[in-house]
């Protein structure tokens, strides 16, 4: 197979720089299934990935991008074969193991998922790890027995690429969301995504969080975790359910027993990483059926496989809203 390209991050000293070089098969890792790459996404782990202190690369030069879709062109296992289009997301992808910013890709076939009848390979990477993390919180939120009819659905950093994925699905399957972001520009963006109400990001971050605080909501998805996550968990109705999957806000939960002793709450963690493959098949065949947005061509921004650096770049700084959609091919 002749030579492709693929951005790398290097690091010299303290200091990370991205180059795109001409590379062949023989310099990715030996695996099972080889993968043409049609598209990618960018996600925060990505932005995160080409900062020198972004505790995500360990050896350079590496490849990153941790999510992918594209068409298999070689197969060792049995189950992918020549032309099957596919997904690659989660486990080691992007992180420890050359990623999804390249033109081709090798990986193991258990990291591989079919793309799910009804979901383009573009429409995949709309989603990506977002939309797969979105749609495994609204799962958990469904599997607890919040219903659209018991109250208002809280979602904190709504206009990053899970809330605003979690905004749309919820607001599909009859949800009244109420989004919450710091960007001043958000309020078009998150009711254009079907939010009932756009809060500040101070409405999700009291002066004092009390232990017990007024019943507002019958859930919450939280992207953000710190404080904010503190102060869903205390605003939820009894018998609501919150899930929390991020820590922009800071890693620290700061809370008591009682909203789970006193109001029966339920905190669901969501990790996408290592889900088994039959949660995960299930959670995209739901992505390509009744968790589908009609919509998804406008959620994201399109970019050329040129424009990555740049971009990765940019969503460290805060200016990126909702989902980037890399066209690799």
């Amino acid at each position: 197979m002749k030579s492709f390209q693929a951005l790398f991050i290097e690091k010299e000293a303290d200091n990370t720089s991205l180059h795109f070089r001409e590379t062949t098969l023989d310099n990715l890792p030996e695996n099972e299934v080889t993968i043409e790459v049609h598209y990618s996404g960018i996600n925060y782990k990505d932005g995160l990935a080409v900062l020198p202190d972004g505790k995500i690369v360990n050896e350079y030069p590496f490849i990153p991008g941790i999510d992918a879709s594209g068409v298999v062109v070689e197969s060792k296992s049995a189950r992918f074969r020549a032309g099957d289009e596919v997904i690659v997301t989660s486990y080691d992808f992007g992180v420890s193991y050359f990623g999804g910013y390249s033109e081709i890709i090798r990986v193991p076939a258990e990291w591989v998922v079919a793309l799910p009848k009804g979901l383009s390979l573009k429409e995949a990477m709309i989603l990506g790890t977002a939309g797969f993390t979105a749609a495994l919180s609204v799962d958990a939120l469904e599997f607890s027995g919040v219903t659209p009819d018991a109250g208002k659905i809280a979602v904190s950093g709504a206009t990053g690429g899970v809330g605003s994925l979690s905004t749309a699905i919820l607001a599909k399957r009859g949800y009244s969301v109420v989004a919450s972001s710091g960007k001043k520009d958000a309020e078009t963006f998150l009711h254009k995504l079907g939010a009932k109400e756009v809060v500040s990001r101070e409405a999700f971050q009291p002066e004092k969080i009390r232990a017990l605080d007024k019943q507002l909501y019958a859930g919450a998805i939280d992207c953000v975790g710190g404080k904010p996550l503190s102060y869903l968990l205390t605003a939820v109705k009894y018998g609501g359910a919150v899930t929390t999957c991020g820590m922009s806000a800071g890693g620290k939960l700061d809370t008591t027993v009682f909203p789970f002793i006193l109001r029966g709450i339920q905190l669901f963690g969501i990790d996408s990483v290592l889900c088994p493959m039959p949660k995960r098949e299930r959670i995209w065949k739901r992505l390509a059926t009744d968790f589908k947005l009609t919509n998804l061509n406008e959620l994201a921004t399109e970019i050329n496989f040129s424009e990555l650096p740049a971009a990765l770049h940019q969503i460290m700084n805060g200016g990126i809203t909702g989902r980037y959609l890399v066209k690799i091919k």
